[in-house]
């Protein structure tokens, strides 16, 4: 198979394996107690505080879905809004200890769910799979 072909059909396995598998663990995400969008903006502020557009932007949605979001989520207790120090007329989202309590709960379960399927390998497999991931990191890190 000519170079270019394989790496089209490698990043063509790889985009698919990638959506299984991570539609394969979010199975357990209602388990949270959150629903699945909420989770996934809650996401969105793992890395700090966020205005609604940011938010809006990363999830892929209009401001007004976010806005909609966002109100049940600090209705929740998930998130609540702050004034922005550099200037008052921005409002800043965080997550609150709940929403960092829920969206680790989330997590661990995800993991520990490829965990269990890593585990089913054979330690020749298991160190090719941390290899692969190895090089994934490194192929994100070049943006």
């Amino acid at each position: 198979m000519p170079r270019d072909a394989r790496e089209r059909e490698t990043a063509d396995r790889l985009h698919s394996a990638a959506i299984h598998l991570l539609r394969r663990v979010r199975r357990s995400d209602p388990l949270t107690g959150v629903p699945a969008a909420q989770l996934s903006a809650l996401s969105v502020l793992m890395v700090g505080p966020r205005t609604l557009g940011e938010m809006a932007a990363a999830e892929q949605v209009r401001p007004p879905t976010m806005s909609t979001l966002v109100g049940d989520m600090e209705r929740a207790g998930l998130v609540r809004r702050s004034s922005d120090p550099g200037d008052a007329r921005i409002v800043r989202l965080e997550m609150t200890a709940k929403g960092r309590r829920v969206l680790s709960k989330g997590r661990d379960m995800r993991i520990a769910d490829i965990e269990r399927r890593i585990r089913r390998l054979r330690q020749e497999e298991i160190d090719t799979v941390a290899e692969a991931v190895t090089i994934v990191e490194r192929m994100l890190r070049e943006d």
